[in-house]
This record gives C-alpha cells, sequence and structure tokens, in this order.
C-alpha cells in the first residue's frame, strides 16, 4: 500500500513539475546574436543588485 502511494505521489509531482515547465513563455524563445535583449521588467523575486 504504502509503495502504491509513494509511486502515485512521486509521479504526480513529476507530472506537475513538467506541467509547469512547458507552459513557460520562454520556451519556444530563441534570441539570435542581432536581437535586443528586451527591457527589463518589474522582478518577481529579490531585491536589484543583491
Amino acid at each position: 500500500m504504502i509503495d502504491n502511494l509513494s509511486l502515485g505521489i512521486t509521479h504526480g509531482l513529476m507530472l506537475l513539475a513538467a506541467f509547469l515547465l512547458l507552459r513557460r513563455p520562454d520556451l519556444d524563445q530563441e534570441a539570435g546574436p542581432q536581437d535586443q535583449q528586451p527591457a527589463p521588467g518589474k522582478r518577481r523575486w529579490g531585491k536589484p543588485g543583491a
């Protein structure tokens, strides 16, 4: 019983991680050598320069 529970929990967490990684907006964007970097927006985490 515990083996099935632990397998279910770990597989569920891996599915959640894959789902969150695949829906990232920057996944399909590759910057070329001549492309300009976008202006930095508001940071979600941390202080600037920290």
